[in-house]
């Protein structure tokens, strides 16, 4: 039996690898998204429950989506190691599981936002290349054991095989097995037969190989050509250059500006959008006197604005990394609902992305006069595909949920009482506005240093209304004001620091800001959920 259970285990896990491996490279020609782990992995997604996902956020960062593709990958191997054995039983339990695993690929393939007919190809092709393995390596031939055994009975044609010439009664008819006409009605009968490891193995192989050269392939037929090819124009109106006193550049305190490499990566894609510049459009519509559609290329020739503007996600733990702060290059948001003119009641701005994901801003806080952009440039260099090519929104003040759309398609005038967002379906609030907050990056959590002069440092943020002071304490004495380095305006992050005459023992540092409306951050430990964390940044170091 235990021969059976390995067989076929192996022979399910084969063939369930055979399958994704074959449905990644299809999906080179018919879309990535369209990959039977992408599409399944996308549905997961969209319906796990909010607590679930805000755990996965808090626990892998912005590895959650590998994080769920690996738990994906160990179910789906489960599953199919336990449809392997069936099958040693019947085939057509086999075949049954495998056409199961083939539906659900179909079914989350053709559903996806933007699907077209061909996305249901990689499944069924990846299906039909696991049911042929499965063929060849259960085919009924000649008997075999998955390895040598000599003290079992070996399992053929569907049961135990008596030795030779004796039945259950001694006698030789029983032996003979039994009858035609009985034969017809049992399950159709596979036996063990002697795995080929050599197949088992260049099946996970091939599955390895061919999932990573299908997304590698995948992402060399996207827009990274026509990303390198987009000329940026020049901006009508430039923010304030970063002067030099705005980074204090300390070893491992976050610099003023966040490199394109680092910038912090937070959304449900599973695999990035490729986005065709050259077909893609922007729709502008709903409650407004007048619908546009504009090219790329139109988007280009407008009046472009250039900011330095710290983003910040709504998932952001007290003390955490998912903020960053980059030059935007884009067209104001203000004029073009300008030229739309939104009608009475219409509250809410919708946007929309390439894969069908959306977030709702309040029209009013984009048409206040502050820096909110479409944005097609980052730090002097067309947007990044990670980060929304070819274009995004870039909203100051509000949290990237509800108002930082990537892969931009279409902009929808509505009201908030009539839509709810992706995130706000799921229980977050309407409206994000940025907290006040402050971390400590310098020195580092649970590091040790030494007696004396110790430079604490970090960053400090308030959002479109800006940070006035930080204060930093130790053990839960008194507040100290820390140094303020310059910024360039209030939509961006402020680096501090402070000088602390350490002396030796286990001490605890507390760092809090206040903004220029004279509003001190939130001491309130609060998670992120439902609209974002508060608290102050404590951390713990050793003096020796």
């Amino acid at each position: 039996m235990a021969v059976r259970w390995r067989a076929g285990a192996a022979v399910g896990v084969a063939s369930a690898a055979a399958a994704i491996g074959i449905g990644e490279l299809v999906a080179v020609s018919t879309g990535a998204r369209s990959a039977p782990l992408v599409a399944v992995g996308g549905v997961v997604v969209d319906t796990v429950p909010e607590p679930v996902k805000a755990f996965a956020i808090s626990l892998f960062g912005t590895y959650d989506k590998v994080a769920l593709q690996v738990g994906t990958v160990v179910l789906l191997a489960v599953f199919a190691a336990l449809v392997g054995v069936a099958a040693t039983k019947d085939i057509r339990f086999g075949y049954g599981g495998i056409a199961l695993f083939a539906a659900v690929g179909v079914a989350a393939a053709a559903t996806r936002p933007g699907a077209s007919v061909f996305a249901v190809v990689p499944s069924l092709v990846g299906g039909a290349a696991a049911i042929a393995l499965m063929w060849w390596l259960l085919r009924p031939a000649e008997p075999f054991d998955a390895e040598p055994v000599d003290a079992e009975p070996v399992e053929s044609a569907g049961r135990i095989a008596e030795p030779a010439g004796s039945g259950t009664d001694g006698s030789a008819e029983a032996a003979a097995g039994p009858s035609a006409d009985q034969s017809a009605e049992r399950p159709v009968p596979v036996g063990v037969r002697k795995i080929d490891r050599r197949v088992v193995l260049g099946a996970l192989g091939f599955a390895a190989v061919a999932g990573y050269g299908g997304r590698t392939l995948a992402g060399v037929r996207g827009v990274a050509e026509a990303r390198s090819e987009v000329a940026l124009p020049l901006p009508i109106s430039v923010g304030p250059a970063v002067p030099s006193a705005a980074d204090l550049r300390l070893p491992t305190l976050a610099p003023y500006v966040t490199s394109n490499r680092v910038f912090y990566r937070i959304d449900t894609a599973l695999v990035v959008p490729q986005v065709d510049p050259s077909t893609w459009r922007l729709r502008i519509f709903g409650r407004v006197r007048k619908e546009i559609e504009l090219t790329f290329e139109q988007l280009l020739a407008r009046p472009m604005i250039e900011r330095h503007v710290t983003l910040c996600c709504v998932s952001n733990e007290v003390g955490g990394d998912l903020i960053g702060n980059a030059r935007w290059l884009g067209v104001p948001v203000k004029d073009l609902l300008d030229e739309a003119g939104p009608l009475d009641g219409a509250d809410q701005v919708v946007s929309r992305s390439a894969d069908g994901w959306t977030c709702g801003t309040p029209t009013a806080i984009l048409r206040d006069g502050r820096d909110a952009m479409l944005a097609v440039g980052m730090n002097s260099e067309p947007l990044p595909v990670d980060h929304g090519f070819p274009v995004r929104m870039v909203t100051p003040g509000l949290y990237g949920y509800v108002s930082a759309c990537k892969w931009l398609v279409s902009m929808e005038l509505t009201s908030f009482n009539d839509f709810d967002a992706y995130w706000v379906r799921r229980g977050w609030a309407a409206q994000g506005p940025i907290k006040t907050q402050s971390r400590i990056d310098v020195p580092r959590r649970g590091t040790e240093v030494s007696a004396g002069r110790v430079t604490v440092a970090g960053v400090a943020w308030a959002q479109h209304t800006g940070v006035d002071k930080v204060e930093v304490r130790v053990d839960g004495g008194e507040w100290q004001p820390a140094t303020l380095a310059e910024t360039v305006s209030v939509d961006t992050w402020r680096q501090w620091s402070w000088g602390w005459d350490a002396p030796a023992g286990r001490h605890t540092i507390s760092v809090r800001a206040t903004d220029r409306t004279g509003a001190v951050q939130d001491e309130s430990p609060r998670p992120p959920f439902p609209d974002g964390a508060t608290g102050w940044d404590t951390i713990e170091v050793s003096v020796r």
